[in-house]
């Protein structure tokens, strides 16, 4: 019905950058908001960084200042660039589309990409 498809993860250096996108398609209506949370292992899952339709945006804690988030809306992507990396911020990235409007559902729902492995070497 909906697909999320993410990209642009790998291994880095600390200190390094990398750039992750999230391409949504399928039957879509409208999407209220695309972010992305991150999970390592043994650890809970986290906010990464969100934003809506309308371009406000939220950071988690771990990730304010350092990394950015953006979205084209005619492209239903969005793009999370990660700068300053750290070997804490090595997990999976996943990313999410809330708020969807499909032509197949009366109600909107979330859906979920099946995440991009970030891992950061000390």
């Amino acid at each position: 019905q909906v697909q999320l498809v993410e990209s642009g993860g790998g291994l880095v250096q600390a200190g390094g950058s990398l750039r992750l996108s999230c391409a949504a398609s399928g039957s879509i209506l409208s999407i209220n908001a695309m972010g992305w949370y991150r999970q390592a292992p043994g650890k809970q899952r986290e906010l990464v960084g969100v934003i809506t339709s309308g371009g406000s945006t939220n950071y988690g804690g771990a990730v304010k200042g350092r990394f950015t988030i953006s979205g084209d809306n005619a492209k239903n992507t969005v793009y999370l660039q990660m700068n300053s990396l750290k070997p804490e911020d090595t997990a999976v990235y996943c990313c999410v589309a809330d708020g969807v409007r499909t032509t197949r559902q009366y109600f909107a729902r979330s859906f979920w990409g099946q995440g991009t492995q970030v891992t950061v070497s000390s």
